[in-house]
């Protein structure tokens, strides 16, 4: 990945799995992968990694299960077209 040197890098991997959580790369329900795994793909720290999960969890796209992985949040219901 080309890193772009104003943006934090943690913001630019978010960017990343946020778009593959859009594009249906990681489906609703689907385990996100671990913080390790995203330091081996992106060649960054631990703790970096860790803030991208924390910040996607933060942001609704994503919800923990401990001792388990990260997920994908489930999409919102469409509202009800009840007349």
């Amino acid at each position: 990945m080309k890193w772009e040197p104003e943006v934090p890098r943690w913001r630019q991997v978010y960017a990343v799995l946020e778009e593959r959580v859009a594009d249906g790369t990681y489906p609703p329900g689907g385990r996100l992968p671990s913080a390790m795994a995203i330091c081996g793909e992106f060649g960054i720290s631990q703790v970096t990694a860790k803030r991208v999960l924390t910040e996607l969890r933060k942001s609704g796209l994503a919800y923990m299960e401990p001792g388990i992985g990260t997920f994908v949040a489930p999409l919102p219901e469409p509202p009800s077209r009840d007349s």
